[in-house]
C-alpha cells in the first residue's frame, strides 16, 4: 500500500462499518500468535491495530515484523508508550489520552516519540482517546493513572469528544478497556456519532454477534476486536461477526 495512504483507506471503507484486529505484542500471546493472525485473515478484517499497555520484554520489533510478514492487511501502530514506534508498520495511531490528565499521555509520550516518527516518516493518525468505565480496573487504567469516565455522564463524554475534534484529531476512539466486563451503551454511540463530525471508534468489551451488530447499527465507524481473538477458537464465530459489522 503507497505510503500515507493509510488513512484514506480507512476512511474510505466507511460507507459501511468497518472490523479492526487488535493484536497484543507481548509474550503472552506468542503461543497462539499464529492462530490470531490466521483467524484475522480468515475473517476479513479490514485492518490490524497492533499494540499493547504493557509489553513484558524487548522483541515487540520481531513480533511486529512477523505479524506483518503474515497478512496483506494494513498494519497500524496503537502504541501504548513512546517506545512502539516501529518503520515496520504502515501508519501508527498518534494516541493522546484526553480523558485523563496525565500530561505523560496527553503530550510527553508524543513529544518522546515525535523525533523517531519524523525519521522512519512513517504516517500519523491524531486520535482522541477516552476511557470509559468498563465494570473492571483495565490496564490502560492502571497504567495511565487515568480514571475511566462514567458511561451515564454522555455530556461529558461528548465534551471531550468535541475537544478532540477541535484540536485536529482524525479519529475519536471511545475504550472500555481490554477484557471489559460490558460493551459500550449503543444510545452513547449513536449520541457521540450525532454530534461530531469525524469517525467514531469503539473498542473494549465487543464479545459476540449481537453486541457488533448493535454498536455498528448505533453508527460505529470502526469496531475494534481485540480479547475475543486471544480467547475464541471458533474462526467461523468471528468471522461472523465481521460480516455483521460489515452489515451482512
Amino acid at each position: 500500500m503507497a505510503k500515507n495512504s493509510i488513512y484514506k483507506y480507512l476512511i474510505s471503507q466507511n460507507n459501511r462499518c468497518s472490523a479492526i484486529a487488535l493484536i497484543d505484542p507481548d509474550v503472552k500471546n506468542d503461543i497462539k500468535l499464529d492462530s490470531i493472525i490466521d483467524t484475522i485473515n480468515y475473517s476479513n478484517f479490514d485492518a490490524i491495530f497492533v499494540g499493547g499497555s504493557i509489553i513484558m520484554d524487548n522483541l515487540f520489533e520481531k513480533r511486529l515484523k512477523y505479524i506483518k510478514s503474515k497478512t496483506n492487511l494494513p498494519v497500524i501502530l496503537f502504541p501504548g508508550s513512546s517506545a512502539q514506534v516501529s518503520k515496520d508498520a504502515d501508519a501508527i495511531l498518534f494516541l493522546s489520552l484526553i480523558s485523563g490528565r496525565n500530561p505523560q499521555y496527553l503530550i510527553e509520550e508524543h513529544v518522546k516519540s515525535a523525533p523517531e516518527i519524523y525519521k522512519i516518516g512513517i504516517e500519523t493518525i491524531p486520535t482522541g482517546y477516552i476511557l470509559l468505565e468498563s465494570g473492571k480496573k483495565t490496564s490502560v487504567e492502571i497504567v495511565s493513572k487515568t480514571q475511566p469516565i462514567p458511561l451515564d455522564k454522555k455530556d461529558v463524554i461528548l465534551a471531550h469528544a468535541l475537544a478532540g475534534q477541535y484540536l485536529g484529531n482524525k479519529l475519536i476512539y471511545l475504550e472500555m478497556g481490554s477484557g471489559a466486563k460490558i460493551s459500550i451503551n449503543t444510545d452513547l454511540v449513536s449520541y457521540i456519532k450525532s454530534k461530531i463530525s469525524i469517525p467514531l471508534v469503539i473498542g473494549g468489551g465487543i464479545n459476540s454477534i449481537e453486541t457488533a451488530k448493535l454498536i455498528s447499527s448505533a453508527g460505529a465507524d470502526f469496531i475494534v476486536i481485540g480479547t475475543l481473538l486471544e480467547n475464541e477458537q471458533d474462526k467461523n464465530k468471528i468471522k461472523k461477526i465481521c460480516e455483521i459489522i460489515h452489515g451482512k
